[in-house]
């Protein structure tokens, strides 16, 4: 059965960059609220939807969903690295249960996975142990992607199956408010980058490492003013947030992926992985804002929602 949910932003400057202190006290305490929630709802089997962000899962096959069977962190911005605790026969059993509801997903026995999946379930860790855990991948990062229609398709089939199961299950959703990190796309590309999004492969530490330089520099270009990305968008961020309390996922139906990213930035897409969630508990669910603030110093509209099943 489905015990409760939490819906969080990440970022990958969230252990580098310090925040004005008294923004980082309440998003620190929004952080404890939540750590609190998790334990006491005890859940021994966690779900976490999530983003990639052109680390695990490129052109050469790109999935609109997918069930991770076995899956492996990169252990990208400080998150862990190595093989996730997945239980096997129960993951393929969710891919199961979701094909038969009518959603088609992928399955993957060779995952990997980023800081979008890992950071959040480490957080939420403080006073729980979540570690025995099914990702679920949604492709937020590279078009074309899956409507909000089939996402919210996704979370029912997900919550479906989840209420029928004898495990207490904690979702997690993960990803953005409004952010617009300098992702490359495959429109215009130059031949490396190309071929990079296409064939994926493993990066070189040196490589990996000036890829997170990249998000530390693009932090301090948005702090002095000079950035090229788009700004975050608090009143975006306000009509998602207001929506997911009241129980309207239909925010954005009406718009494009190029509204989105004009407005919520490229990383805003990720908003697809709250729906999901919340999708999952079924009508009536109740949802509390723990924290909402935008956060330059951490490139990301960042906002903590919990969310009950009716």
């Amino acid at each position: 059965m489905i015990v409760g949910s939490v819906c969080m932003s990440h970022s990958p400057l969230l252990e580098r960059n310090r925040a004005d202190p008294g923004i980082e006290q309440r998003f620190n305490a929004a952080i404890a609220a939540a750590a609190d929630y998790v334990a006491d709802l005890a859940p021994d089997l966690t779900i976490v939807i999530h983003p990639d962000h052109i680390n695990g899962f490129f052109y050469d096959l790109l999935p609109a969903f997918c069930v991770g069977i076995q899956a492996t962190s990169i252990g990208d911005f400080g998150t862990a690295a190595g093989k996730l605790s997945i239980p096997e026969d129960t993951a393929m059993d969710l891919a199961r249960s979701i094909l038969d509801d009518g959603v088609d997903t992928a399955i993957s026995y060779k995952m990997e996975v980023d800081h979008g999946a890992v950071q959040p379930v480490e957080i939420l860790s403080a006073k729980h142990d979540l570690s025995n855990l099914i990702p679920v991948f949604i492709n937020c990062a590279a078009a074309p992607r899956p409507t909000f229609d089939r996402v919210r398709a996704l979370g029912r089939a997900v919550g479906a199956w989840a209420q029928r199961r004898p495990e207490r299950i904690l979702i997690i959703g993960s990803g953005g408010l409004s952010h617009d990190p300098p992702m490359p796309a495959l429109a215009g590309a130059a031949p490396e980058v190309r071929n990079r999004l296409i064939n994926g492969g493993e990066l070189t530490h040196a490589q990996r490492v000036a890829r997170q330089s990249k998000a530390v520099q693009e932090s301090e270009k948005v702090l002095a003013g000079t950035s090229k990305t788009l700004p975050l968008d608090p009143a975006w961020d306000r009509k998602l947030l207001d929506g997911f309390l009241s129980g309207d996922l239909t925010t954005l139906d009406a718009s494009s992926d190029e509204e989105i990213t004009a407005t919520g930035g490229r990383g805003g897409h990720e908003v697809r992985s709250w729906f999901a969630t919340l999708a999952a508990l079924g009508p009536n669910y109740k949802a509390e804002e723990l924290f909402y603030e935008p956060m330059n110093v951490w490139l990301t509209g960042m906002g903590v929602l919990k969310a009950d099943p009716a």
